[in-house]
C-alpha cells in the first residue's frame, strides 16, 4: 500500500512539473499581442518548435475577459482592443494578452520578378586597401579609424552621395585633415582621415573602396490596389561584400526576365539568371527594411486574384503553394509543406520553415534558390508569407517570414 501510494505520489509530482515547466515555456514562447479580423476570435492552430519532453496539447482553448475596450488604436484598420487569456487544455491559464481586432486586409499575391536598382544613402565602405607612398605602405582610412561597413555622409562639411565625390574631394584635399561624418551600427560618429599621396600617380588617397549603388533581382510578394504599394523580398537588400543592410536614398524597380537558372544543390545555392527588359522603371522604391523592400507601382504587376492575408496565429504546419517565376516573367504555382511556425521568432525574416515538395520546381531549381525570395506563400485561400533564405546544407527548405509582418511594414512604408 505504501508502496503504491509513493508510486503515485512519484507520477503525480512527475505531472505537475511537467504542467509547470510546459507553462512556464508558453508563457515565454508565445506572443503577448495578437491581431484577429474584425469579429472574429483568437485561435492559436499551431505551436512554436516545440520540445519532445513537453506535455503537448493539439489546441489552446482561448478564453476572452469579460471586458472588451473600443478604443483608438495606431494600427491601421483597428477597431477595437480587448484583453484574453491563454489557457493550457482549456483549464490552466499561461498569461493574459492583448488582442485587437482590425479590418481584414486583402491584397493580390504575386510572385513576379522585378529588378532593383537601389541608390544608398551617402557611400558604403566596403574594403580598405594599402597603397604605396613612397616611404611604405599606407592606409590613411584605416589610421583615421574607419572600417568596412561604414556608411560616410559627407567629409569636410561636403554632403558625399557617390564614389566620385568621395574620389573628387579626396583628391583636392591637398593632404589636409578631413573631418568625416560616418554612420555605424545605426550612430552618427566623426572621424579624422589625412589622405596620402600615392607614388604610383601622384594623387592624393584615403586607401578605401566604396560604393554608392546596388542592383539585383528579387520576387514581389504582393500588391496593394487601393494604395499602389508592393512589398518584396521579405528581407532587406544587403551589400554583398559586407553583407551590411544598405540605407537607401532613392531606388527603382525594374521589369526583368528570367532567362535561365544556376540549380541549387547541397553546400551551394543556386540563383535566378535575368536581364533588364528595359531602361524605364516599373515603379519607385521607397524603403529598404529588415522585413524586406517596399515601393509603389501604378499597375498591378499580377492577374492572380485578391486574397486575404492570414495572422500568424491562423497559419499551421502541413500542405501550402508558393508562387514563383523562374522562367520567364510569369509565375507558375509550386507546392510546398510548412514544417514549423514560430510566433515569436527574434529574426523577421525566419518566422517559418519551408519545404519544396513540388517536383517540378526540384527539378528545375534543385528547390530554393536566390532570386526567389519575396514567393509568396497561400495556405486555406489567405497569404501567410514569403519564401526569405534557402538552407544551404539543404536548399529543398528554407525560412520564410509572416505577411502581417509585411503588411505592417507597407501600412509603414505608405505612411
Amino acid at each position: 500500500m505504501n508502496f503504491a501510494l509513493k508510486m503515485f505520489r512519484g507520477a503525480a509530482c512527475t505531472a505537475l512539473a511537467a504542467l509547470t515547466g510546459s507553462i512556464i515555456y508558453y508563457n515565454c514562447a508565445l506572443p503577448d499581442n495578437y491581431c484577429v479580423a474584425e469579429g472574429g476570435s483568437l485561435i492559436i492552430n499551431e505551436h512554436i518548435e516545440v520540445r519532445s519532453d513537453r506535455i503537448i496539447p493539439e489546441s489552446y482553448d482561448i478564453e476572452a475577459s469579460e471586458n472588451t475596450i473600443f478604443s483608438a488604436s495606431s494600427m491601421k484598420g483597428a477597431v477595437a482592443e480587448r484583453t484574453e487569456q491563454l489557457r493550457l487544455f482549456g483549464v490552466f491559464p499561461i498569461k493574459n494578452v492583448n488582442v485587437t481586432e482590425v479590418s481584414e486586409p486583402v491584397v493580390v499575391p504575386c510572385g513576379t520578378p522585378f529588378g532593383i536598382k537601389l541608390l544608398t544613402e551617402g557611400v558604403l565602405v566596403v574594403e580598405l586597401t594599402g597603397f604605396d607612398n613612397g616611404g611604405g605602405v599606407t592606409s590613411p582610412a584605416r589610421e583615421a579609424g574607419i572600417n568596412e561597413g561604414d556608411i560616410i555622409i559627407s567629409i569636410s562639411g561636403k554632403t558625399v552621395s557617390s564614389n566620385k565625390d568621395v574620389s573628387r574631394i579626396i583628391g583636392e584635399s591637398g593632404g589636409r585633415t578631413l573631418g568625416v561624418e560616418l554612420v555605424r551600427d545605426g550612430e552618427s560618429r566623426v572621424v579624422f582621415l589625412k589622405p596620402d599621396k600615392s607614388a604610383a600617380d601622384d594623387t592624393y588617397h584615403a586607401g578605401m573602396w566604396v560604393r554608392d549603388s546596388s542592383a539585383g533581382i528579387g520576387t514581389i510578394t504582393f500588391y496593394d490596389p487601393s494604395t499602389k504599394i508592393f512589398a518584396g523580398l521579405g528581407h532587406p537588400v544587403c551589400d554583398s561584400d559586407t553583407g551590411e543592410m544598405l540605407t537607401m536614398s532613392s531606388g527603382e524597380a525594374a521589369d526583368v526576365y528570367i532567362s535561365g537558372i544556376k540549380k541549387s544543390s547541397a553546400g551551394s545555392p543556386g540563383e535566378l539568371i535575368g536581364m533588364f527588359t528595359s531602361d524605364k522603371s516599373c515603379g519607385s522604391l521607397v524603403l529598404n527594411s529588415e522585413c524586406g523592400i517596399y515601393g509603389y507601382m501604378d499597375k498591378c504587376p499580377s492577374m492572380v486574384s485578391a486574397v486575404p492575408v492570414a495572422m500568424r496565429q491562423e497559419i499551421k504546419t502541413g500542405e501550402a503553394f508558393i508562387y514563383a517565376t523562374v522562367d520567364g516573367s510569369s509565375p507558375k504555382k509550386y507546392s510546398v509543406e510548412i514544417e514549423k511556425v514560430d510566433l515569436k521568432a527574434s529574426e523577421a525574416g525566419k518566422n517559418m520553415v519551408v519545404r519544396i515538395t513540388d517536383e517540378r520546381l526540384l527539378d528545375k531549381a534543385g528547390g530554393i534558390v536566390q532570386g526567389m525570395s519575396g514567393s509568396p506563400i497561400i495556405q486555406d485561400g489567405k497569404l501567410v508569407g514569403a519564401v526569405t533564405h534557402v538552407f544551404v546544407r539543404d536548399p529543398t527548405r528554407g525560412y520564410a517570414i509572416f505577411a502581417d509582418t509585411m503588411l505592417e511594414c507597407a501600412e509603414n512604408a505608405a505612411g
